[in-house]
């Protein structure tokens, strides 16, 4: 297996899901990428919907897209905090105009939605937001992982084999960080 030199932001919040984001940071490390908790404020614990914490590396203000290769957003409730920052919803829309890794599971689709890069994109998420895609202008697909181009969406943590296996090979096919 390749070594991938890749830079991961994992999103962070309240009520995040526990698997969608502890499966993929462990699966990239494997992979020899390096993860970065981002959240809020740096250096504080959030926990997750079972109350496993995850502390934030650094904050939204401190993270550009010049200087990561991807970002994951992991589902549960945490998504519903995390779009309330314009800094997360600006960095996640940066990272897609750069044609980096936008990785998105479950209730994700919410900060895709802020974001505002799903106009015309194929894209999938758990059932109950499907309207929310819609109304921002995704083309659903009922899928355990959908890839158009750097966007990667799965619906829920069953669909997590898939959702890192497409986002490992969209990270092998990424831009290259500027040095």
């Amino acid at each position: 297996m390749q070594h991938l030199h890749k830079r991961i932001a994992i999103l962070v919040d309240t009520a995040y899901q526990e698997m969608e984001l502890w499966y993929p940071y462990y699966r990239f490390l494997e992979a020899g990428a390096e993860c970065v908790l981002v959240g809020a404020e740096a250096g504080k614990t959030y926990t997750s919907k079972l109350g496993y914490p995850a502390t934030a590396q650094l904050s939204y203000d401190a993270v550009t897209a010049n200087n990561f290769d991807g970002v994951v957003v992991p589902g549960g409730y945490a998504p519903d905090h995390i779009r309330r920052h314009a800094r997360a919803n600006q960095f996640v829309k940066d990272m897609d105009q750069q044609g980096k890794l936008v990785a998105a599971i479950c209730h994700a689709g919410w900060v895709l939605c802020s974001a505002g890069i799903l106009k015309g994109r194929r894209a999938t998420c758990f059932f109950a937001i499907k309207d929310d895609l819609v109304n921002a202008g995704a083309r659903y697909e009922d899928a355990e992982v959908v890839v158009d181009q750097n966007l990667v969406t799965s619906r829920k943590p069953d669909d997590l084999p898939a959702f890192c296996r497409a986002s490992l090979a969209v990270l092998a096919e990424a831009p290259v960080l500027a040095a």
